[in-house]
């Protein structure tokens, strides 16, 4: 089992679900999320001060998967999520030690589905 992690371009978002979704990938969770990567921001200049943006707006995406559906999980991230412009952001990959569903009480590879 993985935890795939990804931070994205807001206006991306759609595109993205749209992309996992059609790969019968339905159990994602979104967060807003701020940070910056290459793009370090921008200078603003707002009622009559300069102002140094350097924490851009990103959606964090989380996605619990079994090994199986790690690369289709990844192509639809890049799929969705890819301008060919700096900032769209970035995937991680990380080993999932364990899940449990609450409602059901399953654990492991059942309790993700």
């Amino acid at each position: 089992m993985k935890l795939v992690v990804a931070y994205i371009r807001p206006d991306r978002l759609t595109a993205v679900k749209k992309a996992l979704f059609e790969r019968q990938i339905y159990k994602i969770s979104v967060t807003n999320a701020i940070g910056c990567g290459q793009q370090r921001g921008y200078h603003e200049h707002y009622r009559g001060s300069d102002l140094e943006v350097d924490l851009l707006k990103k959606v964090r995406i989380e996605i619990g998967v079994n090994d199986a559906f790690l690369d289709a999980t990844i192509g639809a991230l890049i799929e969705g999520g890819q301008t060919g412009e700096v900032g769209d952001g970035i995937i991680f990959v990380q080993d999932l030690i364990d899940c449990l569903n609450i409602r059901t009480g399953e654990r492991g590879p059942a309790a993700i589905g």
